[in-house]
């Protein structure tokens, strides 16, 4: 398993499990729809921050959030 930091820009990865003690960042995830079983990919990354693709959406996450995304 490896996380959102380690992925390869371009390729779609699936999210196994959002490894998070914090509930409100929990609830902020689910509402861009990174949870459990949803694909995801990177496309690209900039110093600190990498931006995701999620469904319809583009998102910049920062690399602590990154690392806490786990991939299939």
């Amino acid at each position: 398993m490896l996380n959102l930091r380690d992925a390869q820009e371009g390729k779609e990865y699936i999210i196994a499990r959002i490894e998070t003690d914090d509930e409100e960042l929990d609830a902020f995830l689910f509402s861009l729809g990174c949870y459990s079983g949803e694909p995801i990919t990177v496309v690209s990354r900039r110093k600190g921050t990498c931006v995701v693709s999620i469904k319809d959406g583009r998102y910049s996450i920062d690399n602590q959030l990154a690392e806490a995304i786990i991939l299939e």
